[in-house]
C-alpha cells in the first residue's frame, strides 16, 4: 500500500530550493504563500509550502514543507521515491548548494566564471566583479 513518506533535508534556503527543484526539471515548481494541498496515490492530500506537480510515480504531487526549526521536508508518496531515482536526494543537495554558494558569492562581490562536476562533486571558479 502507497503512504506519504516525510524525509528531513538540511535545506533553508526557500528561493535557493525552488531554484534547485527547476534545476532538476522533475515537474512544474509552485511556490505559495499559504500552504496548498498536493495530490499523493489514491487522491490523498498533503499541505505544502512548495509543490512539484506531477513528478510522482502516478503523476502525483511532491512537496515541500516548512518544519518548525526552519529547515525544509520533502513530502512525496512512497512509490515516488522510485520514479524519482535513488540519487534523486543527491542531485537536490547539489543543485541546493550550488544555488546556495553563489548567492553568497554575489554578496560579496563575486561571480562564478566557471563550474565543472568531478567525481560527482560540484567545483565553482569566482572572480571579483570589478
Amino acid at each position: 500500500m502507497s503512504h506519504f513518506t516525510s524525509i528531513k533535508l538540511e535545506i533553508r534556503d526557500r528561493g535557493a530550493l525552488v531554484a534547485a527543484l527547476k534545476d532538476l526539471d522533475i515537474g512544474e515548481v509552485e511556490a505559495f504563500d499559504r500552504p496548498q494541498a498536493i495530490h499523493g496515490f489514491g487522491q490523498r492530500t498533503r499541505k505544502v509550502d512548495i509543490a512539484v506537480r506531477g513528478a510522482g510515480y502516478y503523476g502525483t504531487d511532491i512537496g515541500f514543507r516548512r518544519t518548525a526549526d526552519g529547515r525544509y521536508e520533502a513530502v512525496l508518496d512512497h512509490d515516488d521515491q522510485r520514479q524519482l531515482g535513488d540519487d534523486w536526494r543527491q542531485r537536490l543537495l547539489q543543485r541546493y548548494g550550488r544555488h546556495v554558494a553563489v548567492a553568497r558569492l554575489a554578496n560579496k562581490g563575486f561571480r562564478v566564471v566557471r563550474e565543472e562536476v568531478r567525481n560527482g562533486k560540484l567545483h565553482l571558479l569566482a572572480g571579483r566583479v570589478r
